[in-house]
């Protein structure tokens, strides 16, 4: 199964992937985790990714497509994979129909999770204290949404014209939001718990 879930900063996407990828069996790729992976280690890409997200912008999208291409050439992604984060642009969108139909493969299905912007904004607060994370100020949350509902959402349009978009409720506890996920994703389900998206047609 090759899926992609979308949804604003603190939609819960990162949370959720881990679950669905728990449960086909395909690796949660976050674009997030792999620059939050660079800044920590302090490589030349870490100190780019901060300076530019500590303004509320967004990564190049030549430095996201390449690090994506490399890891979708993983072994692990043969068969599937969750991307979280990415695409977020529409130059994005042509990228990974490029990198797909180089390999012979199409998407099943885009996730799209819906949630109420100020109580995300507050979630995000919330965590950046938690986490010490000195760059989620209130202003810069904002800006991201803002960024988002302007580059991004319009994915989703896309996505939709192609047939692909199942739009989930992101609000409320972890377990009800992975089964309204799991109940969109159904129809890629075989009756013996398979992807049926990967079976013969």
């Amino acid at each position: 199964m090759r899926l992609i879930m979308l949804g604003p900063p603190g939609a819960g996407k990162g949370t959720q992937a881990v679950h669905v990828s728990a449960a086909h069996g395909i690796p949660a790729i976050s674009t997030g985790d792999i620059f939050r992976a660079n800044i920590k280690d302090e490589t030349e890409l870490g100190m780019q990714v901060k300076q530019i997200t500590a303004s509320g912008g967004y990564v190049p999208d030549e430095v996201t497509n390449a690090i994506v291409r490399d890891r979708l050439g993983q072994d692990d992604a043969a068969r599937g994979f969750l991307l979280d984060g990415y695409p977020r642009t529409t130059g994005q969108v042509e990228a990974l129909d490029e990198m797909l139909a180089e390999a012979g493969h199409g998407l099943d299905a885009v996730v799209e999770l819906t949630v109420d912007t100020d109580e995300v904004v507050q979630r995000l607060l919330t965590r950046a204290q938690e986490q010490g994370r000195e760059d989620d100020t209130e202003e810069v949350v904002r800006e991201r949404m803002r960024m988002y509902a302007e580059e991004t959402a319009p994915l989703a349009s896309r996505y939709k014209e192609r047939g692909l978009l199942r739009r989930v409720d992101g609000m409320g506890e972890v377990a009800e939001v992975t089964a309204r996920i799991e109940a969109a994703l159904a129809d890629l389900t075989g009756p013996d718990g398979g992807d049926a998206a990967s079976a013969p047609r």
